[in-house]
């Protein structure tokens, strides 16, 4: 099957990660998206092509495996990166160029481009799409560098791709010497007075792409922006009455998702039977109630209004939060306080593993709060945390269940490198819904995230509610691209609404729907498959490692230190 994912503006390396990870998986990926002002040097690039100074201009440098010189890559340029399977002998690179040249060839055709600006084609000598090629005026208009590798199956898979100029700041080609050609200019789509807009590209290429790599079936899920196309290619116009000027960013993130705000479940409807938590004080729950409070722990099932709290704190289960009580991020499901965030407390490492100790734990779970004001997304102390629980209580397997740390490699390599038993980061919704539910974060990010963890090694863990207006086909997409990255566990719960403030409910999925999102993620290839209404994302965390250690869970779990629950 091609799986296109059309992925809005994704961090150069978070890109090369993604396409890395995808090069191992069994199905084809198209991703389409744009990057931030980028530089890159390919193999065999000669630095001095690069004429100044990037970060003077504004654009970051990254040397990279694909083959080429130099290049830049930036907003209104669209980025074509396939991640297919090609013929495993030593003309498979060359033929896939070639393939990819014809793809956006005859896409710009369908576009009328060559009605506009002349004939539109290759130039002798040159990869790439060209603009009056073979003639004393031919201009570059898409830039190709490509890489093939192979896989521990046998299998020759490609990465990188084209990148097109459709209405891309020119001046950011003349600091450099663009694919080492100082005899040819680069050209837009914009600067040839062509009217086509970056989204009419990305339709017609996609289009082709398809035509060429499709024929296995095609499956597509989309960053929604204003009317983006939805998971079968469908437009999603704003949906429901218009906006007014003064409605919440977060009602228009819906409403350019395809959602109305306004026919969800009223937040006072009473919620169905499976949904209904009894309310359990006993000993148990007050017994650790006590321990949290003597020891000054935040646990996230007070935070985030966890359903499961009675149930977890009656069997002495608890979550647990590091780096404070406060994030720095306000996503539109979660009720955690949001605002500015304390200094980190150098004691809550230690206080945590005292938790531990006391508790006789032999499976932990550690997260945080995200903490975009600090240089490394509070991922230090997470480390911290993980290796205090090993000198306190060796024993104790422990997981993490982490932001993106902003996508910063070094960041998320300090938590990689005190090897917690599962590393866990949640996608939350599906691509659509991404910009909706949480504008800080990014679905290619947060793959990046967990592609990098299963590389590193790592037992790799992620979480998804559901209510929030996804489908299921969606849902078992988005189960599809985290088995893709390396994902082995996944948790998938009901979105609760904690207040009028958050996302409304767009409905209530039923139990019967939750075994059928299990059975899909086992059949895809996950090795445990956590799906119910009350699901959180540390719900038999121990039953779920064990299953992906091939073992039976190590007795009952007294307490976990988690994050959503």
């Amino acid at each position: 099957m091609l799986r296109v994912r059309s992925l809005g503006r994704v961090g150069y390396q978070e890109a090369l990660a993604l396409q890395r990870a995808l090069a191992g998986a069994d199905d084809d990926y198209l991703l389409v998206l744009e990057h931030p002002p980028v530089y890159t040097l390919g193999v065999r690039a000669d630095p001095a092509h690069v004429l100044v100074d990037p970060s003077a201009v504004g654009a970051a440098l990254e040397r990279t495996d694909r083959g080429g010189d130099v290049t830049y890559h930036g907003p209104g340029q669209l980025v074509v990166y396939p991640v297919v399977t090609v013929p495993d002998d030593p003309g498979a690179g060359a033929a896939h160029v070639r393939r990819l040249e014809q793809v956006v060839i005859d896409a710009l055709g369908d576009l009328g481009v060559a009605t506009t600006t002349g004939a539109i084609g290759r130039q002798p000598g040159y990869p790439g799409v060209w603009l009056e090629p073979g003639t004393p005026r031919a201009r570059k208009l898409a830039a190709i560098g490509v890489r093939t590798t192979r896989t521990a199956d046998g299998r020759r898979r490609t990465q990188h791709g084209v990148a097109v100029n459709v209405d891309c700041d020119l001046q950011m080609f003349g600091h450099i010497v663009p694919c080492g050609i100082s005899e040819f200019p680069v050209s837009s789509l914009r600067a040839e007075g062509c009217g086509s807009t970056v989204t009419d590209v990305l339709e017609a290429v996609v289009g082709r792409a398809i035509a060429a790599w499709g024929s296995g079936g095609v499956e597509r899920a989309d960053v929604a922006a204003p009317g983006a196309a939805g998971p079968a290619g469908e437009r999603l116009p704003s949906v429901g009455t218009e906006p007014t000027g003064g409605e919440r960013p977060l009602w228009r993130r819906l409403r350019q998702a395809g959602v109305d705000p306004g026919a969800g479940v009223p937040i006072n409807d009473k919620k169905p039977p499976w949904l209904r938590v009894p309310v359990r004080i006993g000993e148990s729950y007050r017994g650790l109630d006590r321990t949290l409070r003597e020891l000054g722990l935040v646990t996230v099932c007070e935070e985030a209004g966890c359903p499961n709290i009675y149930e977890c704190w009656a069997a002495g289960t608890a979550t647990f939060m590091v780096n404070g009580e406060r994030c720095t991020r306000a996503c539109g499901f979660c009720l955690v306080d949001t605002r500015h965030p304390l200094p980190i407390d150098p004691g809550e490492p230690a206080r945590v593993a005292e938790a531990v100790a006391r508790m006789a734990l032999r499976h932990a779970v550690v997260t945080c709060v995200a903490r975009d004001d600090l240089a490394d997304g509070g991922a230090g102390a997470i480390a911290a945390t993980v290796a205090a629980i090993r000198r306190r209580r060796p024993g104790t397997a422990v997981e993490v269940l982490i932001s993106d740390c902003k996508g910063d490699a070094d960041a998320l390599g300090a938590v990689f490198a005190v090897r917690p038993d599962v590393l866990n980061h949640n996608i939350e919704t599906v691509a659509r819904l991404q910009r909706a539910v949480r504008p800080s974060a990014g679905y290619a990010r947060s793959l990046a995230v967990l592609a990098r963890a299963a590389s590193a090694g790592l037992v790799v863990k992620s979480g998804m509610m559901v209510g929030l207006g996804e489908s299921e086909e969606e849902v078992v997409a988005t189960m599809a691209d985290l088995v893709a990255v390396g994902v082995r566990l996944v948790t998938i719960g009901q979105y609760v609404r904690p207040s009028l403030r958050h996302l409304p409910v767009a409905r209530w999925w039923s139990p019967e729907e939750f075994d059928r999102l299990g059975e899909a993620g086992r059949a895809l290839g996950l090795d445990h498959v956590q799906a119910s209404p009350l699901t959180r994302s540390s719900y038999h965390a121990g039953e779920a490692a064990a299953a992906a250690a091939g073992a039976t869970a190590p007795g009952p779990v007294r307490l976990t230190l988690s994050g959503r629950c």
